[in-house]
């Protein structure tokens, strides 16, 4: 009798072919989230333009040294650029390819640098908040009790305070004097008055994330058999706990980046931001204000920049969000 084959009998073959065994090859976790993130067309279009700005603003020096041949407050050239109805400089022309402002400065290599000085604070205050955040956050969430009562009115206490009317208040009563305060740290005009102020009403968004999330990881199995383990409070908390709230924290980053810039040109708009002579897209718009009808070229380009880059990073947190989030369905 001749031998049934191996399908008559119920029995599954393995595939021979290398296409069929990939498509039962089982993935890592950073390889799901490569194929879902890799999937957003539009996350990859913030990527895109985040890498155009960073690099604009990492080669301002020498954009300004051998292509422009302009720093950002150079007006040496100012008289060329004059214009006899209105006593404002020319729009955009071959030699000032964004124009000029009021005072005959190159608004390209201005809004190149500006995007220098939005990076620098919102990459270092969103930097110095996060951190705030997650070590305050995950003590809270992790030990609970009276730490986490105390945490999360603290926290309550500052979300309730009208942020920009403090840091007005702030960068006002700090520009009294020259030395600042607090020793120096907190000077108006200056990167670190900005990024002070910036940061300390950043943290508690932070913190309350990481704490929601601190509170569900704290009762997994893994955590207990730490514990039991003999392992410290301070471990189980920054090896057990905190590498379960990288997604979020990631995400969240990525999307509090965008707001810390918006701060800083409000700041500068406001007139409590940077000095007027390190270029802020802020403060680019605030001296462009009244002279709007005449000179459009002077609040359309820093203002089309700071757009984009907010909508970049939006873009990116969108895009990590659905690709880190295992119950969306894309």
């Amino acid at each position: 009798m001749a031998q049934a084959a191996p399908e008559v009998l119920g029995f599954e073959q393995t595939p021979s072919d290398p296409e069929s065994a990939k498509k039962i090859e089982g993935k890592s976790p950073g390889r799901l989230f490569w194929d879902r993130f890799k999937q957003d067309k539009l996350a990859f279009l913030g990527l895109f333009l985040i890498a155009i700005f960073v690099i604009l603003a990492l080669g301002a020096p020498v954009i300004a040294k051998y292509v422009t041949h302009r720093g950002p407050n150079d007006i040496s050239l100012a008289h060329e650029m004059r214009d006899p109805f209105f006593g404002l400089p020319k729009g955009p022309n071959e030699t000032y390819l964004f124009g000029a402002d009021e005072a005959g400065r190159d608004v390209f290599i201005r809004v190149v640098y500006g995007a220098r000085t939005s990076f620098q604070v919102a990459v270092v205050a969103t930097g110095i908040s996060v951190a705030i955040g997650i070590v305050l956050g995950v003590i809270a969430g992790y030990y609970g009790g009276k730490i986490d009562t105390f945490i999360s009115r603290t926290i309550d206490i500052i979300l309730s305070m009208p942020l920009l009317v403090f840091a007005l208040g702030i960068g006002a009563a700090c520009g009294v004097t020259a030395d600042g305060c607090l020793g120096g740290l907190i000077e108006q005009g200056k990167l670190n008055g900005v990024i002070f102020v910036i940061s300390a009403f950043s943290w508690p968004y932070i913190a309350r994330i990481v704490r929601g999330n601190a509170l569900s990881v704290r009762e997994k199995e893994f955590v207990e058999a730490s514990r039991s383990l003999g392992a410290s409070n301070r471990r189980i908390m920054f090896r057990e706990v905190l590498p379960n709230l990288i997604a979020p924290i990631i995400v969240y980053t990525t999307l509090i980046i965008p707001q810390n810039i918006l701060f800083e040109a409000a700041l500068s708009f406001l007139g409590v931001g940077v000095s007027q002579d390190i270029p802020s897209w802020g403060g680019m718009l605030n001296n462009a204000a009244e002279l709007f009808p005449e000179a459009w070229w002077y609040m359309f380009f820093p203002g089309l920049f700071l757009f984009l880059t907010t909508l970049a990073f939006n873009l990116v947190g969108d895009g990590l969000r659905d690709a880190l989030d295992p119950r969306t369905g894309r």
